[in-house]
């Protein structure tokens, strides 16, 4: 080494520990912040991944954190069904106390009536107040609305789910394949003699005589009167007698036992069963599950009930109604997507929503309307407070089979999807504190060991003195 000017074993050194330090420094920082990527030049491609890793694990943070307020909001709807329930179970059993009119004074009928209509101002205040967040649940502002629906057609529609895309309507097609029919049996009789019959049907059972001679007409007029005890009514036919159940549907039927007489001239001593046939129902190409002229659908994209009129149950026809909007959408996926949401109609519970067009709604069994109980109405009143009943009910299990079925379920998927994702991001982007302390501890012997032959390197161009004598 004889030259001075440019002494290369320091520059080598100097290079050396410039390296050496950038890879301390490097430890340094992987250990101060916990990342082993700090910046795009630590791994550009790793980055990429751990961004698009990130983003995911964000969005399945807020999907579990949006199916959680769900539950929330469904938890507080189903409270206020459940006491709504009560409720009217409570009218249930004030009405059956009112069909006990023997037992009872005015003031006691009466009485029960003035709490029947306390019930039906607490239900209506239950439908008007039940809220989440400043946001009313059951008055009907979060139900699905409907246009261009027959009502010749179609007696009610409820609408517990459907997939509507944003910002347009759906058209939900109703479709008859099968007419309903009633129970129905037709007897060809006379009028010589003494007659009792067994009538029985959905309602009950009963014995009837008639007299020898009675007239046909006089024998109709007589089943008719026993209509609602029985569930069967009857009618002239050709050279007879037909009777039909009051009812339509598969639970509907007529029973007749001859037990004398010659009415039922080619049966005598026989029971003779016919029983009713529920509609077939498409719904949207779906078969409906129907009893009656009551048709249920549950799919994918829609969930609802329509009760058809008798008139279009029995016409090989279809009918189309359109959804417009309105329900509650719950965003349960990761990304916005229809398939990710779920949509909830929360019918209203007034009590001018409970009920139906066929049996009647629950308001007009209060005081001053059609069906006051007190007026000798106990038993219209109880189909439609078995009707609400029964509606209620419907909407607490669909809402709980939501919660329990789709919600929770989502839950659980969506933490071990992120559980997953958060692994990989991770993998990926987080430092592994072991190696990065052994890289630690090889970095700062190695600049320690450099700076030490930067020393050596800066004294080499000092023996060139000993040349100088």
């Amino acid at each position: 080494m004889s030259r001075i000017n440019t002494n290369v074993p320091a520059l080598q050194a100097i290079g050396r520990l410039r390296t050496n330090r950038n890879d301390l420094a490097l430890r340094l920082e992987r250990l101060s912040t916990g990342l082993r990527i700090n910046r795009g030049k630590d791994d550009p491609a790793g980055l990429i991944a751990s961004e698009t890793l990130r983003s995911e694990k964000r969005s399945l943070e807020q999907a579990i954190e949006n199916s959680q307020r769900a539950i929330n909001v469904i938890s507080t709807a189903e409270g206020a069904l459940n006491e709504a329930s009560s409720l009217l179970l409570g009218l249930q059993r004030l009405v059956v106390g009112i069909g006990n009119k023997g037992a009872l004074t005015d003031e006691e009928i009466a009485a029960n009536q003035l709490e029947i209509d306390s019930i039906l101002a607490s239900i209506d205040r239950i439908s008007n107040t039940a809220s989440f967040g400043g946001s009313r649940l059951l008055d009907g502002s979060k139900a699905y609305t409907t246009a261009s629906a027959d009502t010749a057609a179609l007696g009610h529609i409820t609408l517990y789910s459907a997939r509507v895309p944003e910002g347009s309507s759906r058209n939900v097609v109703v479709q008859v394949t099968q007419s309903a029919e009633l129970a129905q049996l037709s007897f060809v009789g006379t009028s010589t003699s003494a007659v009792t019959l067994e009538v029985a049907g959905v309602t009950g059972t009963d014995i009837i005589n008639f007299a020898s001679g009675t007239s046909l007409t006089d024998i109709v007029n007589g089943l008719n009167d026993l209509a609602p005890v029985t569930g069967v009514s009857a009618i002239l036919s050709t050279g007879g007698i037909r009777l039909n159940s009051t009812e339509y549907g598969s639970d509907a039927f007529v029973r007749v036992k001859p037990i004398s007489g010659n009415f039922i001239e080619s049966n005598s001593g026989s029971t003779i069963l016919d029983k009713g046939l529920d509609a077939g129902v498409l719904i949207n190409g779906v078969v409906a599950s129907v009893k009656g002229v009551r048709a249920d659908v549950r799919s994918s994209g829609l969930d609802a009930r329509v009760f058809l009129t008798t008139a279009f149950a029995q016409a090989l026809s279809s009918t189309t109604f359109r959804i417009t909007g309105g329900g509650a959408t719950f965003q349960l996926g990761p990304e916005v997507t229809p398939s990710a949401q779920v949509g909830v109609g929360f019918e209203s519970i007034s009590t001018g929503n409970l009920g139906n067009s066929v049996v009647g709604f629950l308001r007009s069994i209060g005081s001053g309307n059609s069906l006051q109980v007190s007026q000798s109405n106990a038993e219209a009143a109880q189909k439609i407070i078995a009707e609400a009943i029964n509606q209620v009910a419907v909407y607490r299990g669909r809402l709980g089979s939501l919660q329990k079925n789709q919600i929770e379920t989502n839950i659980n998927s969506q933490q071990v999807a992120l559980e997953n994702v958060t692994a990989s991001e991770s993998a990926i982007r987080d430092a592994d504190y072991a190696t990065e302390v052994a890289a630690l501890t090889r970095a700062q012997i190695l600049s320690q060991a450099t700076q030490s032959n930067l020393q050596l390197a800066i004294q080499l161009p000092s023996q060139v003195l000993s040349l100088l004598g």
